[in-house]
């Protein structure tokens, strides 16, 4: 890595003895190391000096996403323990919902995913969240796929109806959902957006309970409205 490093710091390239100077290492050692860095692909070797290669973009890049997953974790974290709810952060991507973090704890536990997820979409926050973001053509679509079906008694009964509500949806609007997907659960879902891609942040309360979720909602908003200014959420996380 100290070699890596040092490498980094030379735009046009270094020769070996002088690497091996600035490390502080053997220079046979130093030959060692260069030689299986660049049979590796983390470092090149042109005219006798030595660049980055490919395979430590690879790794930066790694590094970036790993840090945004740090970030998207960090920031569920805290609006959990500021709602005293577990929180959901999801996405539709290539035709799927795909819930891609949750933040709870033992006293405030996540909904059990006792119906798939992506099958279920109409019939919980998260997922109508993220249809009602989608043009008719992709809504129409995915329910082609994952046709509307009953999951609860409260579960929406038909497609046309859930096309319906999902028209009556206004932009950036939260969805509200109670007991649709598992009874005794009341969620909502805020629409974010990240990039070209629907999105959303989600919380969800047993319905006894049920009196908290409004202010929950807006309390989210709020604190969503301070931290995504410096927050980036990642599609790819």
């Amino acid at each position: 890595m100290r070699l890596l490093e040092t490498v980094a710091r030379h735009e046009y390239g270094a020769p070996a003895k002088q690497l091996a100077r600035e490390t502080g290492l053997a220079l046979p050692t130093t030959y060692h190391l260069l030689r299986t860095l660049v049979h590796e692909g983390y470092l090149h070797r042109d005219k006798g000096l030595f660049f980055l290669g490919e395979a430590t973009e690879r790794l930066s890049s790694s590094g970036a996403q790993q840090k945004r997953r740090t970030t998207v974790v960090e920031a569920l974290a805290h609006w959990r323990d500021t709602l005293g709810a577990p929180v959901y952060y999801a996405v539709y991507r290539e035709g799927e919902i795909e819930v891609l973090c949750v933040s709870d704890t033992p006293g405030n536990p996540a909904v059990e995913e006792w119906a798939d997820f992506r099958e279920t979409g109409h019939a919980h926050a998260i997922g109508q969240c993220l249809l009602s973001q989608l043009d008719e053509e992709a809504r129409r679509d995915h329910l082609a796929r994952y046709p509307v079906r009953p999951v609860t008694p409260y579960t929406v009964r038909d497609a046309h109806s859930l096309l319906r509500r999902l028209d009556r949806i206004r932009r950036m609007e939260p969805v509200i959902e109670r007991q649709e997907y598992a009874l005794g659960t009341v969620c909502a879902a805020i629409p974010i957006t990240v990039g070209t891609t629907a999105a959303t942040i989600a919380l969800s309360l047993p319905v006894h309970q049920a009196d908290r979720l409004l202010p929950a909602v807006h309390r989210l908003q709020e604190e969503m409205g301070r931290l995504l200014g410096s927050l980036t959420l990642s599609i790819s996380i």
